[in-house]
């Protein structure tokens, strides 16, 4: 992006709209100023003889809406570009909100119900789930009880992403899309469907893990029942595996995505009410959970606190943010929220923090009660309570797992609820691992923390000089790509026991990065919610999630670039023809349309 604003460098004519039957602007510039047609498309420059008209019959003015839509979705073969540069064109237009935005505030959106306390249990709702009553014993297996310290590592760059989507979700308060509208708005089209991309698959296969591990914890619940215990098919809820445990068949799992969607389909009210009882009764349960457990706790269970080392605690955080999933969500719930400048940031930053506080109590209690060595992989928190013959505890985990899986997977079809089939087949067939399911928290969030320093330049306000061969926006992009590039290189030296000598390079490099991202940008602090010590806290952000991002198995780094290569090739064919960004410059990066806050 050129240092006047405009992406390509060149200031094109602003079309305002027509008044009345006079002709639009942009006609009269076509007929009047043929030095300005040098700018327009080849189409729109191909001269035509005007027929005399048969008929008085006034013409109907041609509105600039209309033309810029026409605009949009013209062929790119039609423009006389080649392939490539009309790829490239294409790939690098960014998203204006306003007009979006516009038509939300016009009544066209959906109905503002949701409160502050509403958006904290919706954050809540997604987030405890299998974090608790399933990953607790997966880490605690090679972390130990340093899997609390697995817990606050994770947390810790959570709450740095978590006021980043805050500044986001009160900057763009009329509209909904998440990181994938951030990232269009932030950077360019191909980058904000590669994250669309990553981000539907994780939404899938998060989706569909939680519902199978639903399906057995309530099959498990029913087998309470003396006349059901043992009486229950595996391919039920359980799960009977096939092909060397490749495809395994659930019928449960479906069933319960199918009911669950049937529910948000219904209206967001009722939603909310399912939401809101199932995430008070689960917190509820925790914690009578941790206050039972305290009582049977042995100090002794939690020496050596590391077993393996600190490598090992770090490795744990990656599996373990995928239990923080959830703060992103309230994001996602802009259009429906009664007071979203104020509420949204309120709910992110609240729900995460409450998280973060389970988590720990949890974790403290569950490896002080039983050795570490124990626990479980399946229902750690059950069989820790199992083995000091509370049974009756027992009971209520159960109960805790079956509602908070069944929120977790509620917010999560909340915010992809049109594509939830393609989970249900997923969640009936196909196994998977769970280190994979940390993979876009890594990389989504840099992404996030890099769009609140991209939104916070001011271009036409800094007196900087670019360096010649760019201008000090890409210098800005091109700076954010080496500190991400930075934090993988010093999470892979430390991985794998690389010499000192390469951390070190790699950390003077990103600092000079930072460097020029403070001094050589200029920053405009938005209105609503701030991220406090921009850039610093969104760097610090990008750096720490890349380095998490090394320590996840190879299998993530190879679906990144395999599904990043197909996103490429999609978008190549199919997605730079049929996307329609506004290219109004009063509908960018501005605030018409916020609605008034509800009452």
């Amino acid at each position: 992006m050129a240092e006047n604003g405009s992406p390509t460098g060149i200031d094109t004519p602003t079309n305002p709209p027509a008044r009345g039957g006079a002709t639009p602007p942009l006609l009269r510039l076509r007929r009047t100023t043929p030095e300005l047609t040098s700018l327009m498309p080849v189409w729109a420059r191909t001269p035509t003889t005007r027929r005399p008209s048969k008929s008085r019959r006034p013409q109907l003015p041609i509105s600039t809406g209309a033309m810029e839509e026409a605009d949009n979705h013209r062929p790119a073969s039609s423009a006389g570009r080649p392939f490539l540069s009309g790829l490239c064109a294409a790939a690098l237009r960014r998203k204006p909100i306003g007009a979006h935005a516009s038509t939300t505030a016009s009544g066209e959106g959906l109905v503002r119900q949701l409160g502050v306390i509403e958006l904290i249990l919706l954050g809540i709702g997604a987030s405890i789930g299998a974090g608790i009553f399933v990953v607790t014993g997966t880490v605690a297996r090679d972390a130990g009880p340093g899997v609390t310290i697995s817990f606050v590592i994770a947390g810790a760059a959570c709450v740095l992403n978590a006021l980043c989507y805050a500044e986001l979700a009160s900057r763009f308060p009329a509209v909904v899309g998440g990181a994938y509208l951030y990232t269009y708005a932030a950077f360019n089209e191909i980058t904000a469907f590669l994250v669309f991309t990553q981000l539907m698959v994780d939404y899938h296969i998060s989706a569909a893990s939680i519902a199978r591990s639903l399906a057995s914890y309530f099959i498990q619940l029913l087998e309470l029942l003396p006349f059901l215990k043992g009486h229950i098919p595996n391919w039920i809820g359980h799960g009977e595996e096939f092909f060397g445990g490749v495809v395994s068949i659930n019928i449960l799992a479906p069933v319960l995505l199918i009911l669950l969607t049937a529910i948000l389909c219904y209206g967001v009210n009722e939603s909310s009410a399912v939401n809101t009882f199932m995430t008070t009764l689960k917190i509820v349960i925790v914690i009578v959970v941790v206050i039972a457990g305290v009582f049977e706790v042995d100090v002794s269970n939690w020496s050596p606190f590391m077993p393996n080392g600190f490598k090992s605690v770090v490795t744990g955080a990656t599996v373990v943010f995928f239990a923080y999933v959830g703060f992103d969500a309230v994001a996602n719930s802009a259009e429906e929220a009664k007071r979203p400048q104020r509420d949204l940031p309120i709910g992110i930053l609240a729900s995460l923090l409450a998280c973060v506080l389970l988590y720990i109590a949890v974790c403290l209690v569950i490896t002080g009660m039983v050795p570490y060595t124990l626990l479980g992989e399946d229902a750690p928190l059950a069989e820790a309570f199992a083995a000091k013959g509370l049974k009756f505890v027992t009971v209520l985990i159960s109960i805790g797992a079956v509602a908070g899986l069944t929120t977790t997977l509620l917010v999560g079809l909340y915010v992809q609820a049109y594509s939830s089939a393609i989970s249900d087949l997923v969640a009936f067939a196909v196994n998977f691992c769970l280190t994979l399911l940390s993979f876009w928290e890594q990389t989504g969030y840099s992404v996030v923390s890099a769009c609140v320093i991209t939104l916070r330049w001011n271009d036409k306000a800094t007196n900087r000089r670019s360096l010649g061969i760019m201008s000090i926006w890409q210098e800005g992009v091109l700076c954010l790509v080496i500190l991400a590039l930075c934090g993988f290189v010093v999470g892979l030296c430390y991985r794998f026991n690389y010499s000192i000598a390469f951390i070190v390079v790699a950390f003077l490099i990103a600092i000079a990065a930072s460097f020029a991202l403070l001094f050589r940008q200029a920053y405009v602090a938005p209105p609503g919610f701030s991220c406090p010590g921009v850039p610093l806290v969104p760097i610090i952000s990008v750096f720490f999630n890349m380095i998490l991002f090394a320590q996840l198995h190879e299998e993530a780094w190879y679906r990144f670039v395999i599904l990043s290569l197909i996103a490429v090739v999609i978008y190549a064919g199919y997605g730079q023809y049929n996307a329609a960004p506004s290219t109004s410059e009063q509908s960018s990066m501005g605030y018409q349309g916020v609605p008034s806050e509800a009452p």
